[in-house]
């Protein structure tokens, strides 16, 4: 039996935390009471990723999906990359997570917590509705278990295939099975033009392109009503978070 009354889902937000500060209050979100599944990307382009994480720690119900970025950052600071920041990432927007941490003298032990027990995916059946949150993907045509975890923050497939359904007016095309699937990583600003939630078949998008130049999104995800913050760069004086 569940212990929380709501879930909510919230897009990449990429170290803007005064993004998901405004969705956390339009939405008016239960910080004991409700869930929040975050779908990835925490990290990496805005420079407020340690209060991004230290408002996590208040949230009783917390479920933490692995986001590409997430994982750029926790293999740099438990020495998985021999103690040397990946290039790649900070160009990426590593760099203000880089820079974020130093300033702290590292990521604290509480915050390397909650990636650590960060799920891969997270699939569920809820009064008969079949949810899956995953960061990128997955190969729809592989159970749960068999999915690459790699593929899971990386891919982008699913996303486009669903698109391709929705335009071929096959909207009830199930990927994988289920009935509803949450996703991040590829914003919709690339894929649809839009600052808003995508919907294609069974996937749900929702990086709205916080980390770039666009909104933050957070969903209730029965009722699919969403909440987005302003556009990130007005939050932070102009200033666009990954370039």
């Amino acid at each position: 039996m569940q212990s929380f009354m709501k879930t909510f889902v919230v897009g990449d937000i990429h170290g803007a935390y005064k993004a998901f500060m405004q969705c956390i209050k339009r939405s008016a979100f239960d910080y004991h009471k409700d869930r929040l599944v975050i779908i990835g990307d925490v990290c990496d382009g805005y420079p407020d990723v340690v209060e991004c994480f230290d408002e996590l720690l208040k949230v009783d119900n917390l479920v933490f999906i692995w986001g590409n970025h997430d994982k750029w950052a926790y293999d740099f600071y438990t020495g998985a990359t021999g103690g040397f920041a990946e290039p790649h990432w900070l160009k990426q927007g590593g760099a203000a997570t880089f820079d974020a941490y130093a300033k702290i003298g590292g990521m604290p032990a509480a915050h390397l917590e909650i990636l650590k027990n960060a799920h891969v995916a997270l699939e569920e059946n809820v009064s008969g509705v079949m949810r899956l949150f995953v960061h990128g993907g997955i190969d729809p045509n592989k159970k749960l278990e068999r999915q690459d975890p790699e593929n899971c923050m990386w891919d982008r497939q699913l996303l486009y295939s669903a698109r391709e359904k929705h335009y071929q007016k096959r909207e009830d095309y199930k990927f994988g099975g289920y009935d509803e699937i949450f996703i991040g990583h590829t914003s919709t600003q690339f894929v649809g033009g839009t600052t808003l939630p995508t919907h294609f078949c069974n996937v749900w998008n929702l990086d709205t392109g916080a980390g770039w130049n666009g909104k933050l999104t957070m969903m209730n995800v029965e009722t699919k009503e969403y909440w987005q913050s302003d556009f990130t760069p007005d939050l932070y004086g102009g200033i666009q978070g990954r370039h």
